[in-house]
């Protein structure tokens, strides 16, 4: 048992879960290993960002209107951001086609875990089955991302 090998993944699934899997052969780790060390880093961090990412978008909407209301009384204009970014727009194209279930599969293994669960959140964070699906996802993903890392190490 190499506690700094498992500890490595779990870190570094905490941030890019769909890499991290692929370090796993190289490593000598098996696949159950190599699968349940990142899935625990995935879950601790996915869980954190889950319930803190309500708290941090609440925070910076409450900053945007104190900067915003301090520019009114000393006079000086705050420059506004672009509301419709293309990532802005490709993010919502994205909410639109897929729904819950694509967005909580999808955007914690794309993006990275911290900013696709904090995405999840502010979209679909009111519907009870977000967080559940959330998990599912990265359960699903990591069975994939770890079998794929596996079968290319076999050839290999």
């Amino acid at each position: 048992m190499n506690f700094a090998t498992y500890s490595t993944f779990f870190l570094l699934s905490t941030v890019k879960f769909l890499f991290t899997p692929f370090g796993g052969p190289a490593a000598g780790l098996t696949f159950f290993e190599t699968y349940f060390s990142c899935l625990a880093g995935a879950f601790f961090s996915g869980t954190i960002f889950y319930f803190l990412g309500e708290f941090l978008l609440r925070r910076a909407l409450e900053k945007k209107h104190a900067a915003y209301h301090e520019s009114l009384k000393t006079g000086i204009a705050i420059k506004q951001k672009k509301t419709f970014t293309p990532l802005n727009k490709g993010v919502v194209k994205m909410k639109r086609k897929l729904g819950i279930v694509g967005i909580s599969f999808f955007a914690p293994l794309f993006m990275s875990v911290p900013v696709g669960t904090i995405v999840t959140a502010k979209f679909f964070g009111k519907n009870k089955f977000t967080y559940p699906l959330i998990l599912l996802g990265m359960v699903c993903n990591g069975l994939l991302t770890t079998g794929i890392a596996f079968a290319i190490a076999s050839f290999f």
